[in-house]
Protein backbone atom coordinates (compact mmCIF):
# COMPACT_ATOMS: atom_id res chain seq x y z
CA UNK A 1 0.00 0.00 0.00
CA UNK A 2 1.17 3.50 -0.78
CA UNK A 3 -0.51 6.90 -0.98
CA UNK A 4 -2.46 8.64 1.75
CA UNK A 5 -5.68 6.60 1.71
CA UNK A 6 -6.33 4.64 4.89
CA UNK A 7 -5.65 0.92 4.55
CA UNK A 8 -9.14 0.06 5.74
CA UNK A 9 -10.72 2.26 3.02
CA UNK A 10 -9.20 0.77 -0.13
CA UNK A 11 -6.76 -1.84 -1.40
CA UNK A 12 -4.60 -0.08 -4.00
CA UNK A 13 -3.68 -2.48 -6.79
CA UNK A 14 -0.98 -0.28 -8.33
CA UNK A 15 2.81 -0.53 -8.49
CA UNK A 16 4.76 2.24 -6.76
CA UNK A 17 6.98 3.80 -9.46
CA UNK A 18 7.97 6.86 -7.45
CA UNK A 19 11.26 8.32 -8.72
CA UNK A 20 11.32 6.17 -11.86
CA UNK A 21 9.59 8.53 -14.31
CA UNK A 22 10.61 12.09 -15.11
CA UNK A 23 7.50 14.29 -15.36
CA UNK A 24 7.04 16.35 -18.52
CA UNK A 25 5.48 19.75 -19.18
CA UNK A 26 1.93 19.99 -20.46
CA UNK A 27 3.03 21.36 -23.84
CA UNK A 28 5.68 18.66 -24.31
CA UNK A 29 3.21 15.89 -23.45
CA UNK A 30 0.48 17.38 -25.66
CA UNK A 31 2.77 17.40 -28.69
CA UNK A 32 3.81 13.81 -28.05
CA UNK A 33 0.21 12.64 -27.48
CA UNK A 34 -1.04 14.28 -30.67
CA UNK A 35 1.99 12.85 -32.47
CA UNK A 36 0.92 9.32 -31.54
CA UNK A 37 2.58 8.69 -28.15
CA UNK A 38 0.17 7.19 -25.63
CA UNK A 39 -0.63 9.38 -22.63
CA UNK A 40 -0.11 6.46 -20.22
CA UNK A 41 3.61 6.32 -21.06
CA UNK A 42 4.21 9.80 -19.59
CA UNK A 43 3.40 11.70 -16.43
CA UNK A 44 2.66 15.42 -16.16
CA UNK A 45 4.27 17.90 -13.83
CA UNK A 46 1.70 18.24 -11.04
CA UNK A 47 -0.29 21.47 -11.35
CA UNK A 48 0.23 23.77 -8.36
CA UNK A 49 -3.07 25.62 -7.93
CA UNK A 50 -3.01 29.33 -7.15
CA UNK A 51 -4.39 30.73 -3.91
CA UNK A 52 -7.37 32.14 -5.82
CA UNK A 53 -8.07 28.76 -7.43
CA UNK A 54 -7.88 27.02 -4.07
CA UNK A 55 -10.58 29.40 -2.88
CA UNK A 56 -12.67 28.20 -5.82
CA UNK A 57 -12.10 24.59 -4.74
CA UNK A 58 -13.26 25.30 -1.19
CA UNK A 59 -16.27 27.20 -2.52
CA UNK A 60 -17.14 24.26 -4.76
CA UNK A 61 -16.71 21.86 -1.86
CA UNK A 62 -19.10 23.91 0.28
CA UNK A 63 -21.65 24.36 -2.50
CA UNK A 64 -21.74 20.83 -3.91
CA UNK A 65 -21.09 18.54 -0.97
CA UNK A 66 -24.84 18.16 -0.48
CA UNK A 67 -25.64 17.09 -4.05
CA UNK A 68 -22.51 14.91 -4.08
CA UNK A 69 -23.64 13.16 -0.89
CA UNK A 70 -27.13 12.63 -2.35
CA UNK A 71 -25.60 11.12 -5.51
CA UNK A 72 -23.40 8.84 -3.37
CA UNK A 73 -26.43 7.70 -1.40
CA UNK A 74 -28.56 7.00 -4.44
CA UNK A 75 -25.74 5.14 -6.20
CA UNK A 76 -24.92 3.18 -3.04
CA UNK A 77 -28.52 2.05 -2.73
CA UNK A 78 -28.63 1.04 -6.41
CA UNK A 79 -25.48 -1.04 -5.96
CA UNK A 80 -26.83 -2.76 -2.83
CA UNK A 81 -30.12 -3.49 -4.55
CA UNK A 82 -28.22 -5.15 -7.42
CA UNK A 83 -25.24 -6.78 -5.67
CA UNK A 84 -26.36 -7.21 -2.06
CA UNK A 85 -24.11 -7.48 0.98
CA UNK A 86 -21.32 -9.20 -0.98
CA UNK A 87 -20.83 -6.21 -3.28
CA UNK A 88 -17.22 -5.56 -4.29
CA UNK A 89 -16.43 -1.98 -5.31
CA UNK A 90 -13.70 -1.71 -7.95
CA UNK A 91 -12.93 1.96 -8.48
CA UNK A 92 -11.06 3.19 -11.52
CA UNK A 93 -7.90 5.02 -10.52
CA UNK A 94 -7.48 7.77 -9.92
CA UNK A 95 -10.67 9.86 -10.14
CA UNK A 96 -12.85 6.94 -9.06
CA UNK A 97 -10.92 6.11 -5.90
CA UNK A 98 -12.23 8.86 -3.61
CA UNK A 99 -15.74 8.13 -4.92
CA UNK A 100 -15.24 4.45 -4.05
CA UNK A 101 -14.21 5.39 -0.51
CA UNK A 102 -17.35 7.51 -0.13
CA UNK A 103 -19.53 4.65 -1.41
CA UNK A 104 -17.85 2.16 0.91
CA UNK A 105 -18.42 4.41 3.93
CA UNK A 106 -22.04 5.03 2.93
CA UNK A 107 -22.88 1.37 2.33
CA UNK A 108 -21.05 0.22 5.47
CA UNK A 109 -23.07 2.64 7.60
CA UNK A 110 -26.47 2.19 5.95
CA UNK A 111 -26.38 -1.60 5.68
CA UNK A 112 -24.04 -2.55 8.53
CA UNK A 113 -21.62 -4.37 6.23
CA UNK A 114 -17.92 -4.15 5.39
CA UNK A 115 -17.82 -3.64 1.62
CA UNK A 116 -14.62 -4.70 -0.13
CA UNK A 117 -13.08 -1.84 -2.12
CA UNK A 118 -10.19 -2.04 -4.60
CA UNK A 119 -8.80 0.55 -6.97
CA UNK A 120 -7.27 -0.51 -10.28
CA UNK A 121 -6.08 1.06 -13.51
CA UNK A 122 -7.92 1.19 -16.81
CA UNK A 123 -6.38 3.10 -19.70
CA UNK A 124 -8.17 4.27 -22.82
CA UNK A 125 -6.70 2.39 -25.77
CA UNK A 126 -4.73 -0.03 -23.57
CA UNK A 127 -7.40 -1.70 -21.50
CA UNK A 128 -7.79 -2.78 -17.90
CA UNK A 129 -5.02 -4.07 -15.62
CA UNK A 130 -5.44 -7.84 -15.99
CA UNK A 131 -3.10 -8.64 -13.10
CA UNK A 132 -5.30 -6.53 -10.83
CA UNK A 133 -8.48 -8.15 -12.17
CA UNK A 134 -7.04 -11.62 -11.57
CA UNK A 135 -6.07 -10.61 -8.01
CA UNK A 136 -9.67 -9.58 -7.29
CA UNK A 137 -11.23 -12.62 -8.94
CA UNK A 138 -9.06 -14.94 -6.84
CA UNK A 139 -10.81 -13.46 -3.79
CA UNK A 140 -14.37 -12.63 -4.90
CA UNK A 141 -17.19 -13.89 -7.09
CA UNK A 142 -17.31 -12.20 -10.51
CA UNK A 143 -21.01 -11.36 -10.18
CA UNK A 144 -20.32 -9.27 -7.06
CA UNK A 145 -18.03 -6.76 -8.81
CA UNK A 146 -19.24 -3.21 -9.36
CA UNK A 147 -16.98 -0.80 -11.25
CA UNK A 148 -16.93 2.80 -9.97
CA UNK A 149 -15.89 6.15 -11.45
CA UNK A 150 -16.71 9.80 -10.83
CA UNK A 151 -18.61 10.97 -13.92
CA UNK A 152 -19.11 10.41 -17.64
CA UNK A 153 -17.92 12.67 -20.44
CA UNK A 154 -18.28 10.99 -23.83
CA UNK A 155 -18.36 7.49 -22.36
CA UNK A 156 -14.88 6.41 -23.53
CA UNK A 157 -14.10 4.53 -20.32
CA UNK A 158 -17.52 2.85 -20.41
CA UNK A 159 -16.73 1.53 -23.87
CA UNK A 160 -13.23 0.51 -22.74
CA UNK A 161 -14.75 -1.45 -19.85
CA UNK A 162 -17.19 -3.22 -22.14
CA UNK A 163 -14.30 -4.25 -24.40
CA UNK A 164 -12.12 -5.35 -21.45
CA UNK A 165 -14.83 -7.50 -19.88
CA UNK A 166 -15.02 -9.67 -23.01
CA UNK A 167 -12.10 -11.47 -21.34
CA UNK A 168 -14.15 -11.82 -18.12
CA UNK A 169 -17.63 -12.78 -19.35
CA UNK A 170 -18.97 -13.40 -15.84
CA UNK A 171 -18.11 -9.84 -14.73
CA UNK A 172 -20.61 -7.10 -15.57
CA UNK A 173 -18.98 -4.18 -17.40
CA UNK A 174 -21.65 -1.87 -15.97
CA UNK A 175 -20.19 1.33 -14.53
CA UNK A 176 -21.51 3.22 -11.51
CA UNK A 177 -20.86 6.99 -11.43
CA UNK A 178 -22.12 9.95 -9.44
CA UNK A 179 -22.80 12.21 -12.45
CA UNK A 180 -23.88 10.77 -15.81
CA UNK A 181 -24.75 13.62 -18.20
CA UNK A 182 -23.78 11.33 -21.10
CA UNK A 183 -26.69 8.97 -20.24
CA UNK A 184 -24.39 6.01 -20.73
CA UNK A 185 -23.63 4.48 -17.31
CA UNK A 186 -25.44 1.44 -15.94
CA UNK A 187 -25.94 3.13 -12.55
CA UNK A 188 -25.68 6.77 -11.55
CA UNK A 189 -26.46 9.15 -8.73
CA UNK A 190 -27.86 11.76 -11.16
CA UNK A 191 -27.80 12.74 -14.82
CA UNK A 192 -27.13 16.35 -13.85
CA UNK A 193 -23.76 17.74 -14.95
CA UNK A 194 -22.69 19.02 -11.55
CA UNK A 195 -19.27 19.76 -10.13
CA UNK A 196 -17.71 17.02 -8.03
CA UNK A 197 -15.15 19.04 -6.10
CA UNK A 198 -12.51 16.31 -6.37
CA UNK A 199 -12.32 16.97 -10.14
CA UNK A 200 -10.86 20.40 -9.35
CA UNK A 201 -7.54 18.98 -8.13
CA UNK A 202 -5.15 16.21 -9.08
CA UNK A 203 -3.13 14.11 -6.63
CA UNK A 204 -3.91 16.24 -3.59
CA UNK A 205 -7.50 15.01 -3.58
CA UNK A 206 -6.61 11.51 -4.80
CA UNK A 207 -4.47 10.07 -2.04
CA UNK A 208 -1.35 11.87 -3.36
CA UNK A 209 -1.23 9.45 -6.29
CA UNK A 210 -0.46 10.27 -9.92
CA UNK A 211 -2.60 9.17 -12.81
CA UNK A 212 -1.81 5.59 -13.79
CA UNK A 213 1.18 4.66 -15.91
CA UNK A 214 1.99 1.79 -18.27
CA UNK A 215 5.32 1.42 -20.09
CA UNK A 216 7.10 -1.87 -20.60
CA UNK A 217 10.54 -0.70 -19.38
CA UNK A 218 9.06 -0.01 -15.92
CA UNK A 219 5.93 -2.16 -15.72
CA UNK A 220 6.69 -5.89 -16.07
CA UNK A 221 4.31 -8.58 -17.30
CA UNK A 222 3.36 -9.58 -13.75
CA UNK A 223 3.21 -6.05 -12.34
CA UNK A 224 0.15 -3.95 -11.67
CA UNK A 225 -0.03 -0.72 -13.66
CA UNK A 226 2.01 2.00 -11.97
CA UNK A 227 1.52 5.28 -10.14
CA UNK A 228 3.75 7.81 -8.41
CA UNK A 229 3.27 8.74 -4.74
CA UNK A 230 3.81 12.48 -4.22
CA UNK A 231 4.93 12.35 -0.58
CA UNK A 232 6.31 15.87 -0.87
CA UNK A 233 2.75 17.22 -1.23
CA UNK A 234 1.58 15.75 2.09
CA UNK A 235 1.15 19.24 3.58
CA UNK A 236 -1.35 20.01 0.79
CA UNK A 237 -3.28 16.73 0.96
CA UNK A 238 -7.04 17.37 0.87
CA UNK A 239 -8.17 13.81 0.16
CA UNK A 240 -9.97 13.34 3.46
CA UNK A 241 -11.07 16.98 3.60
CA UNK A 242 -13.12 16.17 0.48
CA UNK A 243 -14.34 12.79 1.76
CA UNK A 244 -15.20 14.00 5.29
CA UNK A 245 -17.00 17.13 4.04
CA UNK A 246 -19.24 15.13 1.70
CA UNK A 247 -19.97 12.57 4.42
CA UNK A 248 -21.32 15.29 6.70
CA UNK A 249 -24.27 15.51 4.28
CA UNK A 250 -25.06 11.79 4.05
CA UNK A 251 -28.74 10.87 4.32
CA UNK A 252 -29.65 7.26 4.99
CA UNK A 253 -33.29 7.61 3.94
CA UNK A 254 -34.38 5.44 1.03
CA UNK A 255 -34.19 7.15 -2.36
CA UNK A 256 -36.45 6.71 -5.36
CA UNK A 257 -34.29 4.38 -7.44
CA UNK A 258 -36.32 4.61 -10.65
CA UNK A 259 -34.43 6.24 -13.53
CA UNK A 260 -36.97 8.06 -15.68
CA UNK A 261 -34.37 9.59 -17.99
CA UNK A 262 -35.77 9.84 -21.50
CA UNK A 263 -32.46 10.75 -23.14
CA UNK A 264 -29.94 8.46 -24.77
CA UNK A 265 -26.20 8.27 -25.19
CA UNK A 266 -26.67 8.69 -28.95
CA UNK A 267 -28.07 12.19 -28.41
CA UNK A 268 -25.07 13.26 -26.33
CA UNK A 269 -22.65 11.95 -28.98
CA UNK A 270 -24.57 13.87 -31.64
CA UNK A 271 -23.94 17.01 -29.61
CA UNK A 272 -20.21 16.25 -29.44
CA UNK A 273 -20.08 15.60 -33.20
CA UNK A 274 -21.87 18.90 -33.85
CA UNK A 275 -19.23 20.72 -31.78
CA UNK A 276 -16.49 19.01 -33.82
CA UNK A 277 -18.15 20.12 -37.04
CA UNK A 278 -18.72 23.71 -35.92
CA UNK A 279 -15.13 24.18 -34.75
CA UNK A 280 -13.43 22.16 -37.48
CA UNK A 281 -12.09 19.50 -35.10
CA UNK A 282 -11.09 16.27 -36.84
CA UNK A 283 -10.15 14.32 -33.69
CA UNK A 284 -13.11 13.76 -31.37
CA UNK A 285 -10.65 13.08 -28.52
CA UNK A 286 -9.89 16.83 -28.47
CA UNK A 287 -13.48 17.51 -27.33
CA UNK A 288 -14.07 16.95 -23.61
CA UNK A 289 -17.68 17.46 -22.51
CA UNK A 290 -18.89 17.74 -18.89
CA UNK A 291 -17.74 19.91 -16.02
CA UNK A 292 -15.35 17.23 -14.79
CA UNK A 293 -13.69 16.74 -18.17
CA UNK A 294 -13.55 20.48 -18.89
CA UNK A 295 -11.81 20.99 -15.56
CA UNK A 296 -9.25 18.32 -16.45
CA UNK A 297 -8.55 20.03 -19.79
CA UNK A 298 -7.62 23.22 -17.95
CA UNK A 299 -5.55 21.38 -15.35
CA UNK A 300 -3.69 18.88 -17.54
CA UNK A 301 -3.93 19.66 -21.24
CA UNK A 302 -3.37 22.59 -23.60
CA UNK A 303 -6.81 24.23 -23.68
CA UNK A 304 -7.95 26.03 -26.82
CA UNK A 305 -11.47 27.15 -25.95
CA UNK A 306 -13.87 26.51 -23.10
CA UNK A 307 -17.51 26.19 -24.16
CA UNK A 308 -19.98 27.01 -21.39
CA UNK A 309 -23.76 27.05 -21.39
CA UNK A 310 -23.62 30.50 -19.77
CA UNK A 311 -20.99 33.13 -19.01
CA UNK A 312 -22.90 34.09 -15.87
CA UNK A 313 -23.23 30.74 -14.09
CA UNK A 314 -20.83 31.37 -11.20
CA UNK A 315 -22.84 28.93 -9.12
CA UNK A 316 -21.76 25.96 -11.23
CA UNK A 317 -18.83 27.23 -13.29
CA UNK A 318 -17.00 29.77 -11.11
CA UNK A 319 -13.93 27.55 -10.81
CA UNK A 320 -13.79 27.14 -14.61
CA UNK A 321 -13.93 30.89 -15.15
CA UNK A 322 -11.06 31.27 -12.69
CA UNK A 323 -8.93 28.54 -14.28
CA UNK A 324 -9.62 29.76 -17.82
CA UNK A 325 -8.43 33.24 -16.83
CA UNK A 326 -5.25 31.81 -15.29
CA UNK A 327 -4.55 29.69 -18.38
CA UNK A 328 -5.44 32.38 -20.91
CA UNK A 329 -8.19 30.21 -22.38
CA UNK A 330 -11.09 31.82 -24.24
CA UNK A 331 -14.55 31.30 -22.73
CA UNK A 332 -17.31 30.90 -25.31
CA UNK A 333 -21.03 30.85 -24.55
CA UNK A 334 -22.47 27.91 -26.47
CA UNK A 335 -25.97 26.34 -26.44
CA UNK A 336 -24.97 23.08 -24.76
CA UNK A 337 -27.91 20.73 -24.23
CA UNK A 338 -26.56 17.92 -22.03
CA UNK A 339 -23.57 19.56 -20.38
CA UNK A 340 -22.78 22.80 -18.59
CA UNK A 341 -19.26 22.96 -20.02
CA UNK A 342 -17.08 21.42 -22.70
CA UNK A 343 -13.32 21.81 -23.04
CA UNK A 344 -11.65 21.97 -26.45
CA UNK A 345 -7.98 20.95 -26.59
CA UNK A 346 -5.56 22.85 -28.80
CA UNK A 347 -4.49 20.91 -31.90
CA UNK A 348 -0.71 21.16 -31.67
CA UNK A 349 -0.30 20.91 -35.44
CA UNK A 350 -1.93 24.34 -35.57
CA UNK A 351 0.68 25.78 -33.23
Amino acid sequence: MFGSYKNEDVTILLKDITGKVKPQSTEEREKLIQGGRHYCEMLPIEYEPSEQYMKSFYTALDMYSGITAEAVGRLGQLIFKDKGENAVLVSLARAGTSIGVLLKHYMDRKYGINVAHYTISIIRGRGIDKNAMNYILERHRPQDIQFIDGWTGKGAITRQLEEAMKDYPEVSPGLGVLSDPAFISEKCGTHDDFLIASSCLNSTVSGLLSRTFLRSDIIGEKDFHGAVYYKELAHKDLTYKFIDTVEEHFSFDDYDLNDNAADTAENTMEEVKAICQEYGIADINLVKPSIGEATRVLLRRMPWKMLVHSLDDNEHLGHLYQLAEEKGCELVEYPLKHYRACGLIKAMADN
